[in-house]
């Protein structure tokens, strides 16, 4: 990791009390918490977005944990995959569209046409940045007017995470096959 791992005895008042808060949340103080507590108000907030996306927010938790391996694959961030493909599985999500989506193909839900719209939907905001009318069209006949406020949600909090994870460097799990063909560590295959 590119910054020092803040321990219990360096925290300010205002750190203690978001290590305390983050792992009563989370069971621990892991990966992208380590960098955040560097900037306390900066991880209240992120920590308040991360878990009310992850746990709370109007959309199916398997759209949820999908819409977190769409942006780790979008911005190559292995440590959130890794952390989060076994979850997708268990979430519903099919192994083999993960591996699709790992090697950057159009995954196959197997008739789970809300899924396969979420990619749609996703893979076309993170890549174009606009939304097609055709496709919001779609969007808002499947899903309520919070979720679709919620999906955005979803995919800037988890694109900011893959952001914070590869810049500083954020250790990748040991002993855990990389998820994508064209990266290893933090940079790119050349010739994937």
């Amino acid at each position: 990791m590119r910054l020092p791992v803040l321990s219990d005895d360096e925290y300010t008042p205002r750190q203690a009390e978001l290590a305390a808060r983050i792992a009563g949340r989370r069971g621990k103080i892991g990966g992208p918490f380590k960098v955040w507590l560097h900037s306390p108000e900066m991880c209240d907030k992120a920590e308040a977005l991360g878990a009310f996306v992850r746990f709370e927010c109007s959309l199916p938790e398997r759209i949820r944990e999908y819409a977190l391996l769409v942006a780790a694959r979008q911005y190559d961030a292995q440590f959130s995959w890794n952390a989060h493909v076994a979850k997708a599985i268990e979430s519903g999500i099919p192994a083999s569209a993960i591996t699709q989506l790992a090697h950057r193909e159009t995954p196959d839900f197997g008739g789970d046409t809300e899924l396969a719209l979420f990619h749609e939907l996703a893979v076309t905001i993170m890549t174009e940045h606009f939304v097609p009318d055709e496709l919001f069209a779609r969007a808002a006949a499947t899903w309520t007017n919070q979720q679709l406020v919620d999906v955005v949600g979803l995919l800037g909090n988890f694109t900011m995470l893959a952001m914070l994870l590869n810049t500083f460097q954020v250790d990748l799990q040991e002993g855990v096959e990389p998820p994508f063909p064209d990266v290893r560590g933090y940079a790119k295959v050349s010739g994937a």
